[in-house]
């Protein structure tokens, strides 16, 4: 068999760029697109409780209740997915890590502190129905979730933010820290969906129109879902793109 030209060999370069170079979204716009469908997800999952489930009340009813889906997607999804990117923006590439440390190690406690009210609010409203605490998958996948998080947090501060760590714990660190965190992103995606889907099965029955016949609230609630499951993906995906990767500092103290 004769061996192709050069010409003929150069397709499939040309081919393989044209096809990589319609794949190469810039970061900046993706980056909008990921914080409007954040917002989207924090506004519907506070329209879901405000316009079907009752509205927001600390007096531990149903509507105490509601504080946990609103506040655990907007801390443990939105919140935490936008710290997860903070490395990802080109202006972090050049000149002191210090303030992108504190933004990152910032956004990632404000998540955790609406996390932590979102459980109270679950653990109130169980408290005073008189209903179990953590019997069913999403409440243990939730939990879960949960303590990964503060143990990452807490991890992230000694090992990348305080002083007292050597170069090269954190330089053995730092890919466990990355793994964890897309791993924690994932289980907290999971875990609101797993919660949504709960919610509806407890709630669309006794009177209501059954969720088998899939009422408005329940379309509105399973499009919510899937928003959260897309933005959840988006965000990993943006995290795994080696172009937009933070380059390796030559600095002998990154904390700088």
């Amino acid at each position: 068999m004769a061996a192709p030209s050069d010409e003929e060999g150069a397709v499939g370069p040309r081919c393989h760029h044209r096809s990589t170079a319609m794949l190469d979204v810039p970061f900046l716009p993706f980056c909008a697109f990921l914080g409007a469908l954040g917002l989207l997800c924090v506004a519907m999952a506070g329209t879901w409780c405000q316009h079907w489930r009752g509205g927001f009340s600390l007096d531990g009813s149903s509507r105490t209740f509601n504080w946990h889906p609103l506040l655990m997607v907007t801390g443990l999804v939105v919140l935490y997915g936008a710290a997860a990117l903070v490395y990802r923006i080109p202006n972090t590439w050049s000149g002191p890590k210090l303030p992108w440390k504190v933004l990152h190690g910032s956004l990632a406690l404000g998540a955790f502190v609406l996390t932590v009210l979102g459980l109270a609010a679950v653990f109130c409203f169980h408290n005073s129905q008189g209903t179990p605490n953590m019997y069913s998958l999403h409440s243990w996948m939730g939990l879960a979730t949960v303590l990964l998080f503060s143990c990452q947090w807490a991890a992230g501060l000694g090992a990348f933010l305080l002083p007292w760590a050597p170069a090269w714990l954190r330089a053995l660190y730092k890919p466990i820290h990355v793994f964890f965190g897309s791993t924690i992103l994932l289980l907290s995606v999971a875990s609101c969906v797993s919660g949504i889907n709960e919610k509806l099965f407890f709630s669309l029955k006794n009177g209501t129109m059954e969720y088998k016949l899939l009422p408005p609230e329940a379309v509105f609630a399973n499009t919510l879902g899937l928003l959260i499951l897309i933005f959840g993906v988006l965000v990993v995906a943006a995290l795994a793109r080696p172009s937009w990767k933070r380059p390796d500092s030559d600095s002998p103290d990154s904390r700088q």
